[in-house]
């Protein structure tokens, strides 16, 4: 059992540091406005300095303390999980390293840093994608990892553009909305949709899924995905420009739109959750091109408790009904998971926007604010059914796991025996509860003013409940009505295959691959830069010292040579 009290103790110590970092950064944000920047000089040789920058402001801290608090539960949750795994040790160890990089990139101010952990998320996040080992892991990690690297390299050229800004800090992104940096807007925006998966990157979000079920409640909650919304609310400048607004808008809005209608059509359970987040991530973006940064952070808080007790809920559920997740045999899961059921049920209720949730303090304000804004009639019905959709597919899982047809759930033997992954999934249920209520004190001291009609009001009651009817009584249809659902074959595969962008992110990949390399190495290795690259050189670098070694041989020929070629020279010039 050394392995238990170890994986106790950090998880404690972790909760520790996140609650005192959380408070701290509450204490700011009421506090009094203030920051503290931390330069701790790494390397000092003769004139040169390598100066590691760490910011401490209230965005910053709150956001590591939710981390922490969050990383803390799931180790503690991995105890249980993970505890038949004959790798557990490299596990926990590729957690911390991915919760160190996750750290380095909030604590950092500037583009050089922010890319080692940027990075180092990339990189750990396709060691745990590919964990399990087989095919379908290692398809799966290649897709993250080939769509993050399109991120990082757009991290890579903002770099080599803000050297015109005179550094790399914060400080000189406070007003970007020249158009003299429209590029390094495009690529920071290009950054932040790769790490958050909007179209055309959403295709590695559910792919991601292969992993363990406590990397995908850390992955999804509030480490990887939340990068990209991040990194766009420190570089608040970047979206100055109205064209990128625009564009980041349309972008964003599609996304959530398009996750909350494949969710629908989904019956794996972690993947409907990945989905879930899909469709939070694009309401976080959609808010935060509209200009409202704070409303982003905010949902970006929220989300995290509730989305990381929905993952949490689910691998109990799949380690209770023996490694299952089609949600079409899991019909009577109170029965046997009690706390559980009731637990994930709250959670799915805190993703809708039910009152008195944490997730209703900042979606309802979101809803408000965007209807409020000046956006088109396409927006607004984007906005309107996604909401509605969303509360749709959580009432389906709502349906497959209090009533619906017994299944497996109902076999004897299924229980809550494993006392870590419940108490962890207890403390994250209360956090889903009161956390909306509680940051809301501390983050708006001040409340917004909303003026609305009462129609635009209770147009988001309406629309819950009329997606919480869909979604739990198309379910209770039965059989029947699933075979209806083939006249409309080709809308039902669009919907549910996230309008066939994992097909596209991976159509004739090798082919592509085996023809770009055919083409380089006929045109490129063996063509043009062996003629202007190192065989041009040699050639050059040969002719070159065969001249100048002739030149210096002591010839009675070449001295004749050179007088009377003078000779001539001075003779034309006078002449």
């Amino acid at each position: 059992m050394l392995w238990g009290f170890s994986s106790h103790l950090v998880c404690l110590i972790f909760l520790l540091i996140g609650s005192l970092v959380c408070m701290g950064g509450g204490l700011i944000s009421l506090g009094l406005e203030s920051s503290c920047v931390i330069e701790w000089e790494m390397v000092s040789l003769n004139s040169s300095s390598v100066v590691m920058t760490m910011v401490f402001d209230s965005v910053s801290c709150l956001f590591l303390g939710f981390v922490l608090f969050i990383s803390s539960m799931v180790m503690y949750y991995s105890g249980d999980y993970m505890s038949g795994d004959m790798n557990y040790d490299r596990f926990m160890y590729l957690v911390f390293a991915f919760v160190f990089s996750m750290g380095m990139l909030i604590l950092s101010p500037n583009l050089i840093s922010i890319l080692l952990g940027w990075d180092g998320l990339g990189l750990i996040s396709y060691v745990l994608v590919i964990y399990y080992q087989n095919e379908k892991s290692a398809n799966a990690g290649m897709l993250t990892v080939l769509s993050n690297r399109v991120g990082d390299v757009g991290i890579l050229l903002s770099i080599s553009l803000a050297s015109m800004l005179g550094g790399w800090n914060l400080i000189f992104y406070s007003d970007l909305g020249g158009h003299q940096f429209f590029f390094l807007n495009v690529l920071v925006c290009m950054a932040a949709m790769t790490k958050s998966a909007q179209i055309p990157f959403s295709a590695w979000l559910p792919a991601a899924m292969a992993a363990p079920t406590p990397v995908s409640a850390l992955v999804h909650s509030s480490t990887l995905v939340t990068a990209g919304v991040y990194l766009l609310i420190r570089f608040g400048g970047v979206l100055g420009g109205a064209s990128v607004q625009s564009f980041l808008l349309i972008v964003s809005c599609l996304t959530m739109f398009m996750a909350g209608l494949g969710a629908n059509f989904e019956f794996d359970l972690k993947k409907i959750i990945a989905l879930s987040t899909l469709s939070q991530l694009g309401v976080m973006m959609s808010i935060l091109s509209l200009g409202f940064s704070d409303l982003a952070f905010f949902h970006l808080l929220a989300h995290a408790l509730f989305k990381a007790l929905l993952f949490m809920c689910a691998g109990v559920i799949i380690h209770g009904v023996g490694e299952f997740q089609d949600i079409r045999g899991m019909g009577g899961l109170v029965v046997g998971l009690p706390i559980t059921i009731v637990c994930m049920n709250l959670a799915g209720l805190a993703l809708c926007g039910m009152p008195f949730l944490a997730g209703f303090y900042s979606k309802d304000l979101i809803l408000e604010v965007a209807f409020m804004s000046e956006i088109n009639l396409v927006g607004v019905v984007l906005y309107v059914l996604a909401t509605g959709l969303t509360v749709c597919y959580t009432f389906r899982l709502v349906y497959y796991s209090l009533s619906g047809v017994p299944g497996l759930g109902s076999v004897g033997g299924v229980s809550e025996d494993h006392s870590m992954m419940v108490g962890s999934v207890e403390v994250l249920s209360v956090a889903a509860v009161v956390g909306g209520s509680f940051m809301s004190w501390f983050l708006f001291p001040d409340p917004y003013m909303i003026c609305m009609s009462s129609g635009w009001k209770f147009l988001v009651f309406v629309l819950s409940f009329v997606g919480g009817g869909v979604g739990y009584i198309t379910n209770m249809v039965g059989v029947g009505f699933s075979f209806k659902l083939l006249k409309f074959y080709f809308f039902t595969v669009v919907s549910g295959s996230m309008w066939f962008l994992p097909f596209l992110s991976t159509l004739n990949l090798s082919s592509w691959g085996a023809g770009g390399a055919n083409y380089l190495f006929t045109g490129g290795d063996s063509g043009w830069f062996e003629y202007f690259g190192p065989q041009g050189v040699i050639e050059w670098s040969l002719g070159t010292m065969v001249f100048l070694q002739a030149s210096q041989n002591n010839m009675l020929m070449i001295y004749l040579k050179s007088f009377f070629f003078w000779l001539a020279v001075v003779f034309f010039i006078f002449i």
